[in-house]
């Protein structure tokens, strides 16, 4: 096991969409933040990641003043959804997307084409639905707008053919075809983590840095993948391979916290996801999280999140209700 598919089994993502884009130069466009995408994406998105893969041409990539050229094979991925831009270069203006946001959403997947009719530069462009809460645990490192080529190999290529031609023969309604760009869309975004990770500097810090670590990575993916299992340090540390001492101390280099802050973080995390999304009771959630009693829950949860599961549960299941029935139209419009 590793700690990044044991919490990405817990993120669930979901929702994929892609559709095609061809700009000629000169041509800009400006993509709004994932708040404004979300509604068209999922009803009740939490969090949107979006991408874009460059498979002809060349553009450049720029969000919170970070700026990247990109060339075929680079796939762009925006990790928390902040506005951004696409262009070619200096162009006499920038076209706002969100104005043509329910064409693109329209459920067909037709190529959009803008430009100049210079050199030609074509796009897949991807949005994907994740669970928000759970998901911060490993994008929370990532930078605003980062990129990976993915033609450096042959599984990359594979991927990037799969997509290209799965997006092409979309139109043709072939039954599965839905099913089959949401698992491209989950590999394409996994991979390109996995990549990302063994680029990262060697002194980087964060959860993908302890993720990498072959020991504090184990540890991490040992909590993960029983987070209700009486862990203790000594047992953490015997898998991992190490001194208690010299485990606990590499965690907070990596992590910023001890081991097991960071679990009972991570364990009332999931309890918040299962009160947002299950029918189980609060003494179930406790007792499948490891906590012995729903009072010691109720305490622990109260504490990081300022009130207790029962009313956190009441307003999420509102929240979520209001969302569901508000008018896609006027939804839109904002």
């Amino acid at each position: 096991m590793d700690a990044l598919s044991e919490v990405l089994k817990a993120v669930k993502l979901e929702s994929a969409f892609f559709f095609n884009a061809e700009f000629s130069a000169p041509w800009s466009f400006l993509s709004p933040d994932s708040c404004r995408l979300a509604p068209f994406i999922h009803q009740a998105a939490g969090h949107i990641i979006v991408y874009h893969l460059l498979l002809k041409g060349r553009a450049y990539a720029e969000a919170q003043d970070l700026r990247l050229l990109l060339r075929p094979g680079d796939i762009v991925i925006f990790p928390h959804g902040n506005s951004h831009i696409l262009e070619s270069g200096p162009s006499p203006y920038t076209v706002d997307a969100a104005t043509e946001l329910p064409n693109i959403f329209s459920g067909e997947l037709k190529v959009s084409r803008m430009g100049g009719g210079g050199e030609v530069s074509r796009f897949v462009c991807g949005y994907m639905a994740c669970e928000p809460r759970l998901s911060q645990v490993f994008l929370a490192g990532l930078p605003p707008v980062f990129k990976i080529n993915i033609r450096d190999d042959q599984q990359g290529e594979w991927l990037e053919n799969s997509i290209h031609d799965s997006i092409t023969r979309a139109g043709d309604s072939n039954p599965g075809g839905e099913a089959v760009l949401a698992k491209l869309s989950e590999m394409l975004f996994v991979e390109t983590l996995r990549r990302y990770i063994v680029q990262m500097p060697a002194l980087q810090t964060g959860w993908l840095a302890a993720a990498r670590d072959p020991d504090v990575g184990k540890a991490l993916a040992l909590m993960h993948s029983r987070p209700a299992h009486p862990w203790t340090l000594a047992d953490l540390a015997s898998a991992a391979g190490l001194s208690r001492s010299v485990l606990a101390q590499r965690f907070r280099q990596c992590l910023g916290e001890p081991p097991f802050a960071y679990l009972t973080r991570w364990r009332l995390q999931v309890g918040a996801q299962m009160l947002a999304s299950s029918s189980y009771s609060v003494a179930q959630i406790a007792s499948e999280i490891g906590y012995e009693s729903e009072a010691s829950f109720n305490r622990a949860f109260k504490r990081m999140f300022d009130q207790p599961p029962a009313r956190f549960r009441m307003k999420a299941k509102t929240d979520a209700k209001l969302q569901r029935e508000a008018p896609r139209s006027v939804t839109r419009g904002q």
